[in-house]
């Protein structure tokens, strides 16, 4: 398999992952047919739409490859129909949206590279392609974005950037090595919510009480 075909998997793969996990959560909040196939979409297709405009592919695959938008929205149809039989809608989210964010920063980052992006900017677009998805999905459908929350999410999506550039530029992005760094991210991911791993809050301290003012 070639690196662009294998490219073209992945990526139509993160499609339906993504779409699964956006009908999944807009199934969880009770949304009509419409509004589960919306919400699949633009969670499919938000973060590769951003990478395509960025690294200045135009129109953007979502717009040009009818095989994105149809996937997108077939596989969020089918989480519609097929919900009675998806039991614990919130671990299926969890994982679906884990596998996706390891496949889509796999291929925005290897895209950005191809487009000549330099390894520190492309390591930035490969995460945000990862998270962009799940900011939309979790913006429509009324959650805290998991971006903006303690859990490891986009530090996830940027650790497999990194590695992704790192194989890159050792001559080793090849199927199966990428393969292996999607899996990272997806483990890396399950595991941090497993293990409750966070990134560092600021702490809040009440406001001092009682304090004494300029004597007169």
């Amino acid at each position: 398999m070639t690196t662009s075909t294998a490219l073209l998997v992945a990526d139509l793969t993160g499609v339906a992952v993504f779409a699964a996990s956006g009908g999944s959560a807009a199934v969880a909040k009770r949304l009509d047919l419409f509004g589960v196939v919306f919400v699949g979409v633009v969670a499919a297709l938000g973060g590769g739409i951003f990478r395509d405009l960025v690294i200045d592919e135009v129109p953007p695959l979502a717009f040009a490859d009818w095989r994105y938008a149809v996937t997108a929205a077939a596989t969020a149809a089918a989480v519609f129909w097929l919900h009675p039989q998806l039991a614990r809608l919130r671990t299926t989210v969890l994982v679906l949206d884990a596998a996706g964010l390891g496949l889509f920063t796999v291929t925005g980052t290897l895209k950005a590279l191809e487009a000549h992006v330099p390894a520190v900017g492309a390591c930035m677009i490969g995460m945000l392609t990862a998270i962009g998805g799940g900011l939309g999905r979790d913006l429509l459908t009324g959650e805290i974005p998991v971006v903006l929350r303690r859990e490891i999410y986009a530090l996830a999506a940027l650790a497999g950037s990194i590695v992704v550039a790192l194989m890159s530029a050792y001559g080793q992005a090849r199927t199966v090595p990428l393969i292996a760094a999607a899996a990272f991210v997806f483990l890396l991911r399950l595991v941090s919510l497993r293990r409750r791993w966070s990134a560092p809050v600021a702490t809040l301290r009440p406001p001092r009480t009682g304090t004494r003012g300029p004597q007169d």
